[in-house]
């Protein structure tokens, strides 16, 4: 069995799944996704605080609309593992009910759970997680300003799960990296805290780097630090005794807010392109409209396709997001140059195929 040495936090959206469902097989099975199911409708969430008055009170729709996007993320993953992360909807029991009951008996994805979460929600968690016979994942959010995570609030939640450590796996989520040192210095105060408390089954570490502010740049491009991969790199460095493997994750080309966000009727007038270079994003605004609006998608993507950092359509380490930037950067016409989704898409798919060949490249 091919053990998976990478987790991308993803959204439960058509453009991420179908991102993930398009990576050659060899490649799929070292990809480990946490999924976060989005919201249906209302504000932005806030990571970690549940709103007072759950918008969402729709329950047959809700409903409905949850058990067909489980569905389509389990045909997605075609029975490969990773974790779903039911947030935004558990606190509806009744209406997830019917999605849940899929995950756990139709798929190999595990569920997830918090500290701060309810405890008749993590004893619900837990008893889907042990009628699957697949384990839980237990979610520590890591974000600036929290304070140092707590041990014993691990060990209350542990005890509250009522499952062996052999099907517990640690998820150390630091959330988005403005400062790659102070964040580093999180992961290792929390790694030395709760890594060892138990034997753990998997320890992830994860960050996002990628920006969000991309609408006040005054520029068309920009490239952005990969500061996730910074993390991972001192951390590893930091402490190559760590009992275990400290598997590497990340919010792949999506900013860490983009899970908590329900879908628009109408979005901005542009969208980005974006490309992963080994230490860096390349991320080029493109318009979604406007008479000539093809025509500058193109130049955008050949922008993508000229730099120094894209792999080409040949090398052993492409995919067919480079591929399809390739035929965008050369191509005429409407046709082919995408929408705002097609763009995430093929972000997510390079991304998601050059990431683990990276972490096996010798140093």
């Amino acid at each position: 069995m091919v053990e998976p040495i990478y987790v991308p936090v993803l959204p439960t959206r058509r453009s991420a799944w179908d991102a993930y469902a398009g990576l050659d097989t060899e490649v799929g099975r070292r990809v480990a996704p946490l999924w976060t199911v989005v919201p249906r409708v209302g504000p932005e969430r806030i990571r970690g605080a549940p709103l007072a008055t759950d918008p969402d009170t729709d329950s047959p729709e809700l409903g409905h609309w949850f058990t067909k996007r489980m569905d389509d993320l389990i045909e997605a993953m075609d029975g490969l593992t990773g974790w779903v992360d039911p947030v935004h909807i558990e606190r509806h029991v009744e209406a997830s009910a019917i999605g849940l009951w899929h995950v756990a008996t139709r798929s190999e994805l595990r569920l997830v759970t918090g500290p701060e979460r309810a405890p008749t929600l993590q004893r619900y968690a837990a008893d889907l997680a042990f009628l699957s016979g697949r384990g839980i994942g237990i979610r520590v959010l890591l974000d600036a300003g929290r304070g140092e995570p707590s041990p014993t609030d691990l060990l209350t939640l542990i005890a509250q799960l009522c499952l062996p450590p052999s099907q517990l796996d640690l998820i150390l989520d630091i959330g988005m990296v403005a400062d790659a040192t102070k964040a580093t210095k999180q992961a290792l105060v929390a790694l030395d805290a709760l890594g060892a408390l138990v034997s753990w089954r998997t320890v992830v570490l994860t960050a996002g780097a990628f920006p969000r502010d991309w609408d006040r740049w005054e520029q068309p491009t920009r490239i952005a630090e990969r500061h996730d991969w910074q993390i991972r790199q001192t951390v590893r460095a930091a402490r190559p005794e760590f009992p275990g493997p400290l598997i590497y994750g990340d919010y792949s080309v999506e900013h860490t807010q983009s899970a908590n966000i329900a879908a628009r009727r109408y979005g901005p007038a542009y969208g980005l392109l974006r490309y992963t270079a080994p230490h860096d994003f390349l991320i080029a605004r493109a318009p979604l409209r406007g008479p000539d609006h093809a025509d500058r998608v193109r130049a955008m993507a050949r922008r993508v396709v000229m730099s120094g950092a894209f792999r080409g359509i040949e090398d052993t380490t492409s995919s067919d997001g480079e591929t399809w930037l390739h035929a965008c950067a050369n191509g005429d016409g409407s046709t082919g140059s995408g929408n705002a989704e097609t763009w995430i898409r093929v972000g997510h798919l390079q991304h998601m195929n050059y990431v683990p060949r990276q972490l096996i490249q010798p140093k």
